[in-house]
């Protein structure tokens, strides 16, 4: 028996649409596992993962639910589809009018996927590995509200790149440069593009630019002495406060998500219509 899993989030529209999408899947003979939106906000190493064995999972809510349904498939390489109930979401692929035919797609095999590039993070503690997250849009260093500037030591490949002393600093995948990174005034990238961004935010030097590095690359962040109240997220959805000797090394993950596309969808229609660029639908 197939089974496809729903991540629902908590609004009365996605939860009818949920509640008539699992009655659809019931009677076609497939079980049916129903998750509401989650984000604990705490880095949490026994997280619960997706069982094993799901053909697909169907996401009903904006970006915020997908990164939450992606963090808990985790490794695992299940299809997953994006369905639109936010209100600026780049990650849902379709909108609900088009929810059973696709699904129908989905059960009968008939579907592609595009696969989106993630990051490894680890966050060393006193030299040891203490923290290992993985990201599909970016993970932020930032400062608190009443912090001074950052000073964020940065190296790409094992070289020093520079030092920035900013609000922040955001590394990000192409599927992220249209989230944080482009309201910091990052690029948008193509998800096809093998590359990382990073994005300063509201650097003190003007001069200091985003920048795109090759994906073959591990970046690697540390602190300078005495730092405080400086905070890592991860995808938004979770993050702790680092300290002065910790170090962040992130490269590209082994595991990329597996996106369901639909036939005909351009990225760069979403771009013009999500942006209200001239030209878009």
């Amino acid at each position: 028996m197939k089974e496809i899993a729903i991540v629902v989030k908590s609004d009365p529209n996605a939860m009818r649409l949920c509640a008539d999408l699992e009655v659809w899947l019931v009677n076609r003979g497939v079980r049916v596992l129903t998750r509401t939106n989650w984000s604990s906000g705490v880095v949490d190493d026994h997280f619960e993962s997706a069982p094993s064995g799901l053909c697909a999972v169907i996401v009903l809510g904006g970006d915020g639910t997908f990164l939450s349904a992606v963090r808990w498939i985790g490794k695992q390489d299940i299809p997953i589809l994006g369905v639109k109930f936010g209100e600026l979401g780049f990650l849902a692929e379709i909108s609900e009018e088009a929810i059973f035919q696709v699904a129908d797609r989905i059960l009968s095999g008939q579907f592609r996927t595009r696969l989106r590039m993630r990051l490894d993070v680890t966050v060393f503690r006193s030299n040891t590995a203490d923290v290992h997250q993985t990201v599909l849009n970016d993970v932020v260093i930032t400062k608190g509200a009443l912090a001074r500037l950052a000073s964020i030591r940065t190296s790409i490949g094992g070289k020093y790149l520079t030092t920035y002393k900013a609000d922040g600093l955001i590394v990000s995948t192409p599927t992220g440069s249209t989230a944080y990174s482009l309201a910091a005034g990052g690029p948008i990238m193509h998800p096809d593009v093998p590359g990382i961004i990073l994005t300063p935010i509201c650097p003190f030097t003007l001069t200091i630019r985003p920048l795109i590095v090759s994906d073959s690359v591990s970046v690697e962040i540390a602190l300078e002495k005495k730092a405080r109240d400086i905070m890592v997220t991860f995808d938004g959805q979770a993050g702790l406060e680092l300290q002065e000797n910790d170090r962040l090394a992130i490269q590209k993950s082994d595991h990329p998500v597996r996106m369901i596309v639909v036939p005909g969808q351009d990225y760069f229609d979403l771009v013009k219509t999500k942006l209200r660029w001239s030209g878009g639908r």
